[in-house]
């Protein structure tokens, strides 16, 4: 932080659907990162240099009562808040204000959060982090402000022992969950059933919730990179593509597989998933420190042409002659090979940035084929460390014969 400044950092808000009807409250991962709190309208208040030592770290709590109780539950006692952040003042939400200000005007800034991300574009919505935003911009018009992303977009990529840990136990659960949906398949079965033993798996091993919502999707429908209508009937012959992750103790596993209705993959789905695979072999190994992104982007991009032209979909001549800024292999797969993982699923981390040890990355190239009614991706979660890379997701089948021989003895 620049020298005199405080950081604010607030919690989600809980989004509401229709009527009286709420989402799930997802925590601003930022503000969790700091403090470990997972609850609704709590603000962390971070001074380095105050005068007063007690006003360097301030957590502010929502206050609960006998009607919040009833109809809530518990929420966190100021001590229980100490307990789990480390930060050792803790103060009721509704006195922030008037506790800001004791402080503001000694400070010539504030560090505001925002929701920054590389790959996603954040509109049309106004959040808690926004009207902080404002509020700070119309109280206290004359002083600097400053982005806590770009200080927490520095920090998070790079994950702790404690971090990798839950981490790992989140890819742990995803993998018997991936079993439990192979069991599951056959020739008939709606793509929503599968699902249903994935949730069936994630809740009954203590994962807080999916990471996202899954993809399960057969046939032609793999072909839609975020589909997610999970409705369509599984039938004999096609193969199904699952995109799924589970998220613990607020970390997440991301991870694809796919894998054939009838518990067999045919000649053609074999020879594409056997490409796909190569990739997936070849392109992790490339996740090592130093290495750039882009540069890593491109070189999955040439393995998949490789064997799109084996395929019989590119023909070497065109590929040599193709504009560079164009590659036919585009057509093919259209998405890129790894992101971040972490406390976001797509986590955040500058892309120009080389990869470290510590950082945890995907790795998932593709193939469709939508004249073939075939898409096939497979995704994997890397640890970075010193010498290469660690597979946190390796204990999920992937191989085609220990696919189909789980199929086979499930029938």
């Amino acid at each position: 932080m620049a020298p005199n400044t405080i950081a604010v950092l607030t919690s989600n808000d809980i989004k509401h659907n229709n009527a009286d009807d709420m989402m799930g409250f997802t925590q601003n991962n930022d503000l969790f990162y700091l403090s470990g709190i997972d609850q609704e309208e709590s603000i962390l208040v971070l001074y380095p240099d105050a005068n007063k030592v007690e006003n360097r770290e301030i957590l502010f709590v929502k206050e609960t009562s006998e009607q919040i109780k009833i109809w809530d539950g518990d929420k966190l006692t100021k001590e229980q808040a100490a307990e789990i952040s480390g930060v050792k003042r803790v103060e009721w939400v509704h006195d922030f204000e008037k506790l800001l200000q004791f402080m503001a005007f000694e400070a010539d800034g504030f560090y505001l959060g925002h929701n920054e991300h590389v790959k996603r574009i954040t509109y049309n919505q106004q959040t808690q982090q926004d009207r902080m935003i404002l509020w700070i911009k119309e109280k206290y018009p004359l002083h600097n402000l400053h982005r806590v992303a770009k200080l927490t977009r520095a920090l998070r990529p790079v994950k702790s022992v404690e971090e990798i840990d839950l981490m790992q136990h989140a890819a742990d659960i995803s993998v018997e969950s991936f079993k439990r949906a192979l069991r599951a398949t056959k020739p008939g079965v709606k793509e929503y059933e599968i699902e249903a033993e994935l949730i069936y798996h994630l809740t009954k091993s203590g994962a807080t919730r999916h990471a996202f919502t899954p993809i399960v999707a057969s046939g032609k429908n793999a072909c839609a990179l975020h589909y997610n209508d999970n409705d369509d009937v599984c039938q004999d012959g096609e193969m199904i593509l699952m995109d799924f992750g589970v998220c613990y103790a607020n970390y997440n596993s991301d991870t694809t597989r796919c894998f054939p209705v009838n518990g067999t993959f045919s000649k053609r789905q074999k020879e594409v998933y056997t490409s796909v695979l190569n990739c997936l072999k070849t392109g992790s190994k490339l996740l090592k420190p130093g290495v750039l992104s882009a540069d890593y982007e491109k070189q999955m991009g040439k393995l998949v042409e490789t064997e799109l032209i084996k395929l019989g979909l590119l023909n070497a001549k065109d590929v040599a002659e193709q504009d560079p800024e164009k590659p036919l292999y585009k057509k093919y797969y259209m998405h890129g090979s790894a992101h971040h993982i972490g406390l976001d699923v797509h986590d955040v981390g500058l892309y120009y940035r080389p990869f470290e040890a510590g950082m945890v990355l995907t790795c998932e190239p593709g193939i469709y084929i939508p004249e073939e009614g075939i898409g096939c991706r497979l995704e994997n979660d890397y640890l970075i460390t010193e010498d290469g890379n660690r597979n946190l997701t390796e204990a999920m089948p992937i191989e085609i014969e220990d696919i189909e021989l789980i199929m086979k003895n499930n029938k």
